[in-house]
């Protein structure tokens, strides 16, 4: 597989990790530019539709070390975390029901190659929490290892994110009607109960009517104004700020009757929002970003691939979640499913992470960057430099090919040198 990936066929553990990140790529496209780094860049890359055939044939492997940087010096310099980015594989266009029975076999083989590199702590990233839930029960038998759904970090830089959007824009945060889409979920419910005491109103949406309920009991109980339904059209008004954190499969929340320049913050993994959504002057944000101004670094060299943000060392939260708690030296599944994200819970996580440099991300969206840089208010930090690594991307998925005898070939290239864990 190339010099760049030679060590990935050792079968012997040679570290024990302080954490381990467990994900999956949203997209065809950054599928294909792990493939390329782990391939080595000798390889002629793979034709798309070549892609698509082997991905679901790699199983949950570790890719690549991550090392990651505290702004908390010691006196051998300053403090750092090493771990591990696991790969569970799930192939993008698989992220529905019917698939999950063999996501969460992908997600629980992952976990033990965490378990077996002998992290400490591990973050369960995107659909790797979704389909857990909290219920860790599921995961391989787990000896010191401690899982964490990095949900309260995530919800943490939502909250600010909008916190922010709205002073850039001026906005009245206290006079605004809240939308959370997705709102019964773990991040959308920890963020309708750290937003909903400061807001005028709060709309909550979800496809289960009982746990919408619930939690609307629950808010009306501190005295929030509170409407829920399952149809977005069915609310008696319009949001003028909306969080989009429902599990979807792919981007195709259509929002329906919003304010003409509602602030949006979409927090999906995959991202929530329909590319063919008409919202007219809504302002947009990628929403749950966290930034280590402490540094980090991948070997192999995954910078533009796993983390594909037009500002360095940008992290989605659920993962930063492990690296701040590994960095605190606080091996405890802080995060642990449904219902128990609270404020304090928040503010806990986010001390914790502020304390290493790990601040909420410059904001952005589809087109691109919505500030100039870190602003000194939110994180105490000014940017020292900007701008996107180069992308290793392979190509659209859209070619076709029919050379299913080099496919057949490649396939067993990557079984044969991908199936180990990465120096485990």
């Amino acid at each position: 597989m190339g010099d760049a990936v030679a060590s990935v066929t050792t079968g012997a553990r040679t570290i024990d990790a302080d954490f381990a990140l467990i994900g999956h790529q949203e997209s065809w496209r950054t599928a294909a530019d792990v493939l390329a780094v782990l391939r080595g860049p000798e390889r002629t890359p793979l034709p798309d539709e070549e892609i698509k055939d082997i991905l679901p044939w790699i199983p949950p492997r570790a890719v690549c070390h991550v090392d990651v940087g505290s702004i908390i010096r010691t006196k051998s310099g300053a403090a750092r975390a090493r771990g591990l980015y696991i790969d569970s594989f799930i192939p993008p266009d698989r992220l529905e029901a019917a698939y999950v029975h063999e996501n969460i076999a992908r997600v629980r083989g992952a976990a033990a190659c965490a378990i077996k590199a002998g992290a400490k702590i591990v973050s369960l990233g995107g659909f790797s929490s979704i389909l857990i839930e909290g219920n860790f029960d599921q995961l391989p038998e787990r000896h010191h290892t401690v899982f964490t759904t990095g949900n309260t970090l995530t919800v943490a830089f939502i909250v600010q994110g909008i916190q922010k959007m709205c002073a850039l824009e001026g906005r009245n945060l206290s006079r605004s009607t809240l939308l959370i889409v997705g709102a019964t979920g773990d991040v959308g419910s920890g963020c309708a109960r750290c937003l909903a005491p400061i807001v005028k109103r709060v709309l909550l949406s979800a496809r289960k009517v009982e746990r919408l309920r619930r939690l609307a009991a629950e808010l009306q109980d501190d005295g929030v104004q509170v409407e829920v339904a399952t149809d977005l059209q069915q609310f008696s008004t319009e949001a003028d700020v909306v969080i989009c954190a429902a599990s979807l499969a792919s981007p195709s929340l259509l929002l329906g009757r919003i304010a003409p320049d509602a602030i949006v913050c979409d927090a999906g993994y995959p991202k929530n929002l329909s590319p063919t959504a008409e919202m007219l002057d809504a302002k947009v944000f990628f929403g749950g970003l966290g930034q280590i101004t402490g540094g980090m670094k991948f070997t192999p060299d995954f910078h533009g691939v796993l983390n594909r943000h037009p500002f360095p060392d940008v992290v989605h939260g659920c993962l930063l979640e492990g690296m701040a708690l590994a960095l605190e030296h606080r091996f405890e599944a802080f995060s642990q499913g449904r219902g128990f994200i609270t404020q304090e819970r928040v503010d806990e996580i986010g001390t914790i992470a502020a304390r290493h440099g790990i601040y909420l991300a410059p904001l952005y969206n589809a087109d691109g960057p919505l500030e100039d840089g870190l602003d000194a208010r939110w994180n105490g930090r000014e940017d020292e430099s900007m701008g996107e690594r180069p992308s290793r991307t392979v190509g659209r998925i859209e070619r076709r090919t029919s050379g299913h005898r080099r496919s057949s070939h490649v396939r067993a290239d990557l079984m044969g040198g991908l199936s180990a864990p990465y120096f485990i």
